[in-house]
Order: structure tokens, then C-alpha cells, then sequence
């Protein structure tokens, strides 16, 4: 556990969310219900946009020979993992300190779903590469800046008796709600020959107004939080005082955040680099799990879109577990026996042969993935206050990109080495074992540390 902060006379200060102080009150379902919406309806994006429709789309030949549409949207997305990474943190400050949480929420969903919207303009012409590649750049920055503070409302919609379960409801909300627009678009638009509404195929008509629909269904779900979700205090500088920055007094604040943390709160910088690696991992089962099927283990091609919707069910199912099991035994248990258990699975699976047995790995794997991610965000909700949320879930976005090209790495670095695609298993393991050690040097969190209060605040400096 980190050190104890300078004593100092006690100033009023929010009810830690962690063990310490008294519980809050109970929070009325329908704000949980309104925050877990956002996460169905990103699966818009998410789910449709990036990964199984307009991308493979943006990959084919019709944007130009040699993979470049693959190569131009891989080159795109890094780009926008770095501006992630230099942004999120500051933005999250910027927002901690004007209390309008919901304004920030509006500004940037909305940017997410016009970018999805303007996916619609993207004709299968190569001249038009740049523009959809550029539209789901755009819209992936938008869309994790969005999540910083979506990420920070489960503070002020939860109790410290509650974080772990809704926290859990909300990623499985967010698996549930991929499933079910994939099953839309699947059957009315990209599926058999007559598609929904007289659609037809010319100039891939019928995949772009998927985009639309993505939008459309993104928009719906992401008003009921504005609605609902309570806005936080604003935070206060040292004397008390609201706090109002610019961009550039938000870094220069973000600094002394992190000088800070490294004197007294080493804990919640642990957590951050150890969640990052095993983060890395638990994507990277995603990323690598449908190519190891077809390529591997048999699975035919027109079986990746069923496998890719069971798994998401497993995955929701087994978030919704893991909130559970994170309110009644704490994040880190949940996280360390879920890697455990996900790292038996991966050494089950390198010994195994044909389509039964990556059916049964695959989605054993996806079991454990949702509780590791939910209690993951549960565990850093646990070490912060919903006036520095925003920036605590900033730092957590920033770790995660800028540690998100280690499994990539090991993987082509393995895969020139032995040139088989079974060793991309034994990889993502043995990242998932580094982040699961690394945690195990991070105690359980016992409440908000000193990194989250205003100096002279919390928990500590009252002792």
C-alpha cells in the first residue's frame, strides 16, 4: 500500500468510494440502466464499424490491390492511439474540473456517431480509401474519450458494495448489444441477396447504409445517460477553491497528479501498469482468436460471424458473473483467477487439434475475458473520487495504448522465429502471466488514495 500523506487539518471532502466512510445511498436502478445503454448502443461502433462490417469492408479489394486498405487502416489506428494516449488524461482533468460531465459525454458521442454517419459517403473507390480510414481514425479518438467519461459516471451510479456488479452489467450491456445490431445487419443488410427496405448492392450501397443504422442506433441509446446520470462536484485546487483550467494548465496539472503518485501513491501507479499488460492480452484473444480458428484449427469461414456471437454472449455472461464475484471477493481475485484460469485454457489449447476443441477454448477463454475487464475498471473506480475521475480514467485509457503494442510485437517477433501460427497462443499467455504478476505485487484497493482526493483529504490524511 502506498504511503501515508502529510498529516493535515481535515477539509470537507466527498465520502470515499472505497471501504473507508460511510456507504452512499442507494442508487436508483434506472440511472444504472441509463449508463449501461451507452455501452449497447457503442457496440455500433465497436462491434459493426471497426471490426466486422465497415472495416472488413475498408480491407477488401475495392479500395486497391496489395492490402492497403488493411495496411492504411492499421496505419490510421495507431495514429489514433496516439493521440489517445497524449489527450485522454488531460481532456479527463479538463472535464473534472467544470463538473459537466454530461456536456462532455454529448460533444463527443455526437462526434463519434457523425464520423459513423459520414462512413455512409465512403463509395468502394480507391480515391475514397482516405476518407474512410480517416472517418474511423476520427471516430476511435472520439470514441475513448467518450469511454473516459462513461468510465467515470460508474463513481457517482454506484456504491462501494455495488461497483463490482454494475460494472459488470454495463460491459456485458455492451457485449449483448454488439450481438443483437450484428444479428440486424447481418440479416437485413449484408446477408442473401434482397436486403431490407429494397436496398441493392451497387456501389455497396447496402454496406454503407449500415453505417447509417450503426448511427441511428448509437444516437438512441446514448440520450437516455444524458438524461439520467447524476453530474459530479466539480474539482477543487488545494485552496479549496473551484478549479479552472485550460488545456495547457490541465498538463501541467496532469504532472504534478503524476509527481504526486509516484511520492505517495505508488499503489494506483502499480495498478495502471500492471492492468495495461494484461489488458494487452485479454484484447489480443479478440484480435488473434478468429484467425487462429480458420487458420488452425479448421473453422470454416462462414462459421467466424456464429462463433464471433456465442462468444460475445459467453463473454456477457460471464462479465456479468465476474461483477458479482467482484463485489463479494474483491477486483483482484476476480482478475488474477480469471487470468489463471484463461492462462490453463491457452496451454489446453496449444495441445489440441480441430474445430471441437477451439470451440471449447475459444469460448472458455471468452468466459474469463468480460470479468477481468469489468474488474478491471471496478479496481481503479475503487482508488478515485468522482471529482478526479476523469483524469484516473484518462491515465487508465493512456496506459493501455501506450503499453498496446507489446502482445503485437512478441507475436511477429515469434512468428519469424518459428513461422507457425500455433506459437501466437503461447504468447498471448505468457503476457497474460506478466500483467497477472505484476498485479500481484498490487494490493487489494481499501478505498480512494490520495492521488484522488485533494491534498489533505481522504481517507489517509485523516489518520
Amino acid at each position: 500500500m502506498s504511503s501515508p500523506a502529510p498529516h493535515a487539518a481535515p477539509q470537507p471532502c466527498p465520502a470515499p468510494h472505497g471501504g473507508a466512510g460511510p456507504a452512499p445511498a442507494r442508487v436508483p436502478r434506472g440511472r444504472v440502466v441509463a449508463w449501461a445503454a451507452w455501452d449497447w448502443g457503442s457496440a455500433a461502433f465497436n462491434a459493426v464499424m471497426v471490426t466486422f462490417v465497415f472495416g472488413t469492408y475498408l480491407a477488401s479489394d475495392a479500395f486497391g490491390p496489395d492490402d492497403r486498405g488493411t495496411q492504411w487502416l492499421s496505419a490510421a489506428n495507431a495514429l489514433a492511439g496516439v493521440v489517445i494516449a497524449l489527450t485522454a488524461p488531460a481532456l479527463g482533468r479538463l472535464a473534472d474540473g467544470t463538473g459537466r460531465r454530461r456536456l462532455w459525454i454529448a460533444l463527443t458521442t455526437g462526434a463519434v456517431i457523425a464520423c459513423t454517419a459520414a462512413c455512409f459517403l465512403v463509395t468502394p473507390e480507391e480515391s475514397m480509401l482516405g476518407l474512410g480510414v480517416t472517418l474511423i481514425a476520427l471516430g476511435t479518438v472520439f470514441f475513448e474519450i467518450a469511454s473516459v467519461h462513461i468510465n467515470a459516471i460508474l463513481l457517482q451510479i454506484s456504491t462501494p458494495a455495488t461497483i463490482g456488479r454494475v460494472s459488470g452489467f454495463g460491459w456485458g450491456a455492451g457485449y449483448l448489444g454488439g450481438i443483437v445490431l450484428l444479428l440486424i445487419v447481418f440479416v437485413g443488410f449484408v446477408s442473401g441477396d434482397d436486403h431490407w427496405f429494397g436496398v441493392g448492392e451497387e456501389r455497396a450501397l447496402n454496406i454503407r447504409v449500415v453505417a447509417l443504422v450503426a448511427a441511428a442506433w448509437f444516437l438512441v441509446f446514448a440520450l437516455p445517460v444524458l438524461a439520467a446520470s447524476p453530474e459530479p462536484p466539480a474539482a477543487r485546487g488545494a485552496d479549496g477553491s473551484p478549479r479552472r483550467e485550460s488545456l495547457v494548465e490541465s498538463y501541467r496539472g496532469l504532472g504534478r497528479t503524476l509527481a504526486r503518485m509516484w511520492r505517495q501513491d505508488r499503489l494506483t501507479l502499480r495498478f495502471l501498469a500492471a492492468s495495461a499488460v494484461f489488458r494487452d492480452g485479454v484484447g489480443a484473444v479478440f484480435v488473434y482468436g478468429a484467425i487462429l480458428g480458420t487458420t488452425l484449427y479448421g473453422l470454416a469461414a462462414q462459421d467466424v460471424v456464429l462463433f464471433a456471437i456465442v462468444a460475445n454472449v459467453v463473454a456477457a455472461l460471464g462479465a456479468f458473473a465476474g461483477g458479482r464475484l467482484d463485489d463479494a471477493l474483491g477486483p483482484r481475485r476476480v482478475i488474477l483467477g480469471s487470468l489463471a484460469a484463461m492462462v490453463v485454457v491457452a496451454a489446453a489449447l496449444v495441445l489440441a487439434e480441430g474445430t471441437a476443441a477451439f470451440w471449447a477454448g475459444g469460448l472458455a477463454l471468452c468466459l474469463f475475458v468480460g470479468p477481468v475487464q469489468s474488474a478491471s475498471r471496478a479496481f481503479l473506480g475503487r482508488l478515485t473520487v468522482p471529482e478526479t475521475a476523469g483524469e484516473a480514467y484518462g491515465l487508465y485509457a493512456t496506459t493501455g495504448r501506450a503499453i498496446g503494442f507489446i502482445t503485437p510485437a512478441l507475436v511477429s517477433a515469434a512468428l519469424a522465429v518459428w513461422g507457425d501460427s500455433r506459437v501466437i497462443i503461447p504468447v498471448i499467455a505468457l503476457v497474460l502471466l506478466a500483467g497477472g504478476a505484476l498485479l500481484l505485487g498490487v494490493r487489494e484497493p481499501e478505498g480512494p488514495t490520495v492521488a484522488g482526493a485533494r491534498p489533505g483529504t481522504g481517507p489517509r490524511a485523516a489518520r
